[in-house]
């Protein structure tokens, strides 16, 4: 009556072997460590960087405790934090640009747990430390480049049916076409219609408006805010950190939480910051003193646009872009060889310098602007005059004001461009140390809150209690394998969840127990009393077990953040303690009274 078949007990066996092994690795905590990735694509992990970045740590006479490549990379691990600051700079000196060098936590765990895909759970932010920013996109601004290139779109289109027009230009969120002939005006309609099915075209006294439509807009919106995703990454990347969190928030926000960063103005800077290139052509016919005075008070030509260099001399800057950093491949910082002055090399991708060997070839003896575009500001750093054709897509620029500002502006221009402003609405920082004590106060809540439940359970149900906290244990351990098993991030919320299914694991055991009493009250012997007391009991706790599971779902689906990490603990927990109470417990009682053929008394209370 009270016994299992073998293959279930070896099954129970089993899981408890697997759960064991898995979570074994949170024990042994973690050491300082640096993990070292690919900045580009060309650059490859392989064996022989392995032993580059070994000879470099021998060089400089730093010791590590173990170093090891992996799918993510190659990461060294370190006794101390001094000693993997140090190593960081030294690799980073060593390795060059082609590598990002990070600083990271690894588990101390054995190499065999690590082989058989062992690995600890991660951290989150609020308990191991670091900076959590909130960004909003800014919307507005996505359209206004939108309609920008729209303008240069129009143009091009009118001029290859050779449809003549007075002016293309930006007004607010729309193009405005102005034309002299009627016979024009309604050939570009038809042209226009056809060739942009995005905008909706509204004419007035010879001016065509056109406007974006509502699809145009959230398809341009939507682009706006998985391309500022993707380059938070690259950018968050440059900086060297590891395991970042970048989540869409909403419709327009965005969350970056990096755990182990300190320096909160410089992830700010970096992070808040859309830098791109443009290089436009100065118009040289309008730049007379007149005209520039006049450009000056607002009175800008057609087609123009007014700037004070950072020489401090204004210039007149035409409109139309000949080339954006879109097609930039590569930046980094140098010297100019001549003036000893920082300067920024950038390396333009095979169109981009066969646009660039044009456009100079074109227009030599003329001036060239070259303009750096932040939050939709442009300033022109530098306006060179074009001596020669320019080819071989390696293009120099000059007039930053030092180093820093080089290597930054570098960061940005092989990061990429946001594709739409973001601004910081939300910042929070957690110190190490605050971490550390997060980790201890859910360490003890949890463990109290264990003591005090197997308290209570050993005085009021004896023999069956001290099964049931049993169980208990092991639901915990299982828990923790299969939260280490799916790599999932461990916050505060996180460790509350555990102390929450410990409270609701423990009620499904004195359900159990509390059926067996009855049973036994009622006359029927001991094993009988068993078995009915986990038959009757199991359809009260499926019930209350998934009722409480459809919450924990709900709020999976519609919550995040925070409520999406209790969640998952939740749920999990669940089902770790369904197993537990019921499968686990009934075979640990079948072990003691299953094979027993004569039972005076219950040790139940």
């Amino acid at each position: 009556m009270n016994r299992y078949p073998l293959w279930k007990y070896l099954l129970v066996l089993f899981v408890l072997a697997i759960g064991l092994v898995y979570s074994m690795p949170n024990m042994f905590g973690e050491s300082p460590a640096v993990q070292i990735t690919t900045a580009k694509n060309s650059a490859k992990l392989d064996p022989a960087t392995l032993k580059k970045v070994e000879d470099a740590l021998k060089q400089e006479n730093i010791t590590f405790d173990a170093i090891f490549m992996d799918p993510t990379g190659v990461k060294v691990r370190f006794a101390d934090t001094d000693t993997q600051i140090k190593a960081k700079d030294a690799l980073k000196n060593n390795l060059g640009k082609d590598y990002v060098v990070a600083l990271n936590l690894i588990s101390r765990s054995p190499a065999w747990l690590t082989n058989i895909a062992a690995r600890p759970m991660y951290l989150g932010l609020d308990l191991r430390g670091g900076v959590h920013f909130l960004l909003q996109v800014d919307m507005k601004s996505a359209l206004d480049q939108a309609a920008d290139r729209y303008v240069s779109d129009i143009r091009s289109a009118l001029r290859k049916d050779r449809i003549s027009y007075s002016g293309v230009a930006r007004e607010g969120q729309t193009v405005q076409v102005k034309f002299s002939d009627a016979d024009q005006l309604a050939k570009a309609e038809k042209i226009l219609n056809k060739e942009f099915p995005d905008l909706t075209f509204k004419t007035t006294n010879e001016t065509v408006t056109a406007s974006l439509s509502l699809a145009a807009q959230t398809r341009i919106q939507d682009f706006a805010l998985k391309q500022n995703i993707q380059t938070l990454h690259n950018r968050i990347n440059e900086l060297g950190v590891a395991e970042p969190v970048i989540q869409q928030q909403g419709l327009d926000r965005v969350v970056v939480q990096l755990p182990g960063v300190q320096d909160t103005a410089k992830a700010k800077e970096i992070l808040g910051r859309t830098a791109t290139l443009e290089i436009r052509l100065v118009d040289e016919e309008k730049s007379d003193p007149a005209t520039l005075d006049q450009a000056s008070k607002g009175q800008l030509p057609f087609g123009d646009e007014f700037f004070v260099g950072r020489n401090g001399q204004p210039v007149l800057v035409k409109k139309k872009v000949e080339l954006t950093g879109d097609y930039i491949t590569d930046a980094g910082p140098g010297l100019d060889q001549q003036s000893g002055r920082s300067v920024v090399h950038v390396t333009l991708d095979a169109r981009g310098a066969r646009i660039f060997r044009q456009v100079t070839k074109d227009n030599v003896g003329k001036r060239m602007a070259i303009l750096l575009i932040e939050k939709g500001q442009a300033e022109v750093i530098t306006a060179p005059v074009i001596n020669e054709e320019i080819g071989g897509g390696r293009v120099q620029i000059s007039g930053m004001d030092n180093v820093q500002e080089a290597t930054d502006i570098s960061l940005l221009l092989r990061a990429g461009a946001l594709a739409a402003p973001m601004e910081i609405i939300e910042e929070r920082t957690v110190g190490p140390s605050m971490g550390e004590e997060n980790i201890k106060r859910g360490m003890h809540s949890t463990l109290w809150g264990f003591a005090a439940i197997a308290v209570f359970m050993l005085i009021y149900y004896v023999l069956f209690g001290g099964i049931s906290v049993v169980a208990l244990g092991i639901n915990l351990l299982l828990l923790l394998a299969i939260l280490s098993m799916l790599q999932a991030t461990l916050t505060l919320p996180g460790l509350a969840a555990i102390a929450l299914t410990l409270g609701m694991a423990i009620d499904a055991n004195v359900l159990i127990n509390e059926r067996i009493r009855e049973e036994l009250r009622s006359g029927n012997s001991p094993q009988a009393s068993i078995h009915a007391g986990y038959d009757r009991a199991f359809d009260t706790i499926l019930d209350s077990n998934v009722t409480t599971m459809i919450a924990g779902l709900a709020l999976f689906m519609f919550g995040s953040g925070p409520v999406k990490g209790f969640a998952v603990v939740h749920v999990l927990g669940i089902l770790t303690s369904m197993f537990s109470a019921v499968v686990v417990s009934r075979a640990i009682v079948n072990l003691v009274y299953g094979y027993r053929r004569k039972i005076d008394k219950l040790a139940i209370g």
